[in-house]
């Protein structure tokens, strides 16, 4: 599986983005899929997860409320609606694919990773 990230950009706090990610090759509807952001200085970390039904979804404190994670599997697609950012939001945004539920792996364990997008968000 290849993923793309795509839909980051500069907004000012308050504004909304809508992230996708992309995914082409091995069957896409047969992975869970997950949103990790990494702000300079800091570590990845876990945003956002969707089964591979779209039946389910988990997120971090930080974001619930503002952010939805959806996909569509017929356009191999998830995507990210960010709505009242914040400038604590500013990171890149890297999509990542795997078999297994699991918010808390180590990230190299999980299977696929896209290459980031920036999200910057102005005070």
């Amino acid at each position: 599986v290849q993923l793309q990230a795509s839909g980051g950009g500069l907004v000012q706090a308050g504004g909304s983005l809508r992230l996708s990610c992309a995914a082409s090759g091995r069957a896409f509807s047969i992975y869970h899929m997950y949103w990790f952001r990494q702000a300079p200085g800091k570590e990845r970390e876990f945003v956002a997860a969707i089964t591979w039904s779209g039946g389910r979804t988990s997120y971090v404190d930080s974001v619930k409320g503002r952010f939805t994670i959806s996909r569509d599997n017929a356009k191999n697609t998830v995507y990210l609606q960010m709505n009242n950012l914040k400038p604590e939001d500013t990171a890149v945004y890297y999509c990542a694919a795997d078999r297994s539920w699991n918010t808390i792996m180590t990230l190299e364990n999980y299977d696929y990773w896209g290459q980031g997008t920036q999200v910057t968000v102005s005070s």
